[in-house]
């Protein structure tokens, strides 16, 4: 399919199909030339209808009975949607037909390979220009930021299909005609990244520690192949803002470039390489500026009204959800650990932006110190709104795994300016209560996390304060620190098991009767009275909050 981009809005949906057609997606039925943007990218969700924008494009994840699409896209065609996209092979029944005519919802494919968050990246990429670049500026005859539009042109003067990647191997944009490359080149867009195998030859080739140093294309011959061959030769070239390398652009091509194309690939580099910049001077400033916005929002100070405004989220009901590196089992090397995880809280803040978006089109999400929070309306009722926040995040950590460990809390719905405020200090009580706690657990609210919430709040007050033990607890202490004794450990163990002496016994690995006498010293030479339930709540109360000795951590166990 041509790619006629002055032809169409940047966000038309025969623009999508234009730049992702015959490698992710196809259409299956339905007028690809509907005039009007793409109004926003959305998740459908069958438990739980998402916010929809107008003229919204749907990923059906799941979506596959013929009678379950024909009731979706009637529901889409009712809140102007305009596509809905579903996993090839689609059952075009006649039912299914029929549905999308009356909705007036054109019905796409996606690949089979294929990830769905990797059609969601590269929409999303496609469908916001450059995340917060101006359309109407241009760079080289083309809009600034469009790196779509760049590697088509980039195509046009090498007569090849191409890509465009970062420094990671992980493709940003590609070309028209991908069909014309070979079995890697597929394989590496469906999945956004060059595949292992091939990367790893790539790199023990020196291909990579070529691109860094040199500035001209590098030719590069066929790579043993699966059960195809070899794949086809490529045609590589760095691109670089002065000594900084930015990425790479690779064109599958028959043969050895001519001295022309090979001296157009060099100035294509050059004009890649300012869109790159452009690109990420967007970002930058996009995300600066939502961060300012958020942070006024959630401080609740005079200018939350008019934050919320600019969001777009003014007057209605909201949630505010975050997410935090969990930090307790990172293992960093001294000299470049800050970077690593200064690097890692962006990482995990753009995913769970684009994370987000996709659930809830009407949100905001940034990065604000150690916390990513995101700003999301209440659609139900408060406690269902709740309950889908929390399976939203479930969601996203399950998707992030152990590559960008994290916890997440969801306050409670705020209903005014002093509420979201509330709601961000109950998420930050929360994460920390998750972050500080042995276990796996890595999502929460208060409302089942308040008390070890409280707990930390207090030993925080103690520590400023300087408290120490007093009374029995003190006596203990000083006590094992004379005669190496275990009276501290002993008490903590039978007060955790509740007086249970066997489980207590069994917890610090000692037989039950020696444990008895132990507890009998932490009587008598504690001068306490087990019995009492004040007693037993004061040293209990000062086990948890005070640091007492070498003892484990009283919070971690809370």
């Amino acid at each position: 399919m041509a790619h006629t981009n002055d032809a169409r809005p940047r966000a038309s949906l025969g623009r999508v199909l234009d730049d992702l057609g015959s490698t992710l997606l196809d259409l299956v039925h339905g007028d690809p030339d509907r005039p009007g943007e793409i109004g926003g990218l959305v998740i459908h969700d069958p438990l739980d209808q998402p916010m929809l924008p107008p003229h919204a494009l749907v990923l059906g994840v799941g979506v596959d009975a013929p009678g379950e699409i024909a009731a979706l896209l009637r529901a889409l065609g009712r809140r102007r949607a305009v596509a809905l996209v579903l996993r090839a092979p689609v059952p075009l029944t006649d039912e299914v037909r029929v549905a999308a005519d009356e909705a007036g919802v054109a019905v796409l494919g996606l690949s089979r390979g294929a990830p769905w968050g990797h059609l969601s990246e590269m929409l999303r990429s496609l469908l916001v220009g450059g995340d917060g670049v101006d359309p109407a500026e241009s760079l080289g005859g083309l809009p600034a930021g469009d790196l779509f539009a760049v590697a088509n042109a980039v195509a046009s003067l090498l007569d090849a299909p191409i890509t465009i990647e970062d420094r990671n191997s992980r493709v940003l944009a590609f070309s028209v005609r991908q069909d014309e490359a070979d079995p890697s080149r597929v394989e590496t867009i469906l999945g956004r990244q060059v595949p292992e195998r091939y990367f790893r030859n790539l790199r023990e080739r020196g291909v990579f520690q070529d691109l860094l140093r040199d500035d001209r294309p590098i030719y590069i011959e066929p790579v043993p192949g699966d059960n195809s061959g070899l794949t086809m030769p490529r045609v590589a070239i760095g691109v670089r803002a002065g000594d900084q390398v930015l990425g790479s652009i690779w064109a599958a091509v028959p043969g050895p470039l001519s001295e022309e194309r090979h001296e157009a690939l060099r100035e294509s580099a050059k004009l890649v390489a300012l869109h790159l910049l452009r690109v990420r001077a967007g970002a930058d400033v996009q995300r600066r500026l939502r961060a300012d916005l958020l942070r006024s929002a959630l401080e609740g100070g005079a200018g939350a009204g008019a934050a919320l405004e600019r969001l777009g989220l003014a007057g209605r009901p909201l949630l505010v959800l975050g997410v935090a590196l969990d930090e307790r089992d990172r293992h960093r090397d001294d000299d470049g650990g800050g970077a690593a995880v200064v690097h890692d809280r962006q990482r995990l803040g753009d995913a769970f932006a684009l994370h987000l978006s996709a659930f809830h089109p009407i949100s905001a999400v940034a990065e604000i110190g150690e916390v990513t929070y995101g700003l999301v309306p209440v659609a139900g009722t408060g406690d269902r709104a709740g309950t889908r926040a929390e399976r939203t995040l479930q969601d996203f950590l399950d998707r992030v795994g152990d590559r960008l460990p994290a916890v997440a809390a969801v306050g409670p719905a705020a209903l005014d300016l002093s509420g979201v405020a509330h709601s961000r200090s109950w998420v930050d009580r929360v994460l920390r209560v998750l972050r500080e706690r042995r276990g796996h657990r890595r999502i929460g609210s208060l409302d089942e996390l308040q008390g070890e919430a409280l707990i930390i709040e207090m030993r925080d007050l103690a520590a400023a304060r300087g408290d120490e033990p007093t009374g029995a607890l003190a006596r203990l202490v000083d006590y094992d620190r004379r005669h190496h004794a275990y009276l501290v450990q002993t008490l903590r163990a039978w007060l955790d098991a509740f007086g249970d002496v066997a489980a207590a016994a069994d917890s610090v690995f000692v037989h039950q009767n020696t444990f008895r006498y132990r507890l009998r010293r932490v009587a008598e030479v504690g001068r306490i009275d087990l019995a009492d339930p004040d007693q037993r709540f004061a040293v209990m109360l000062q086990l948890r909050v005070l640091r007492v000795g070498s003892l484990p951590d009283p919070v971690a166990d809370a």
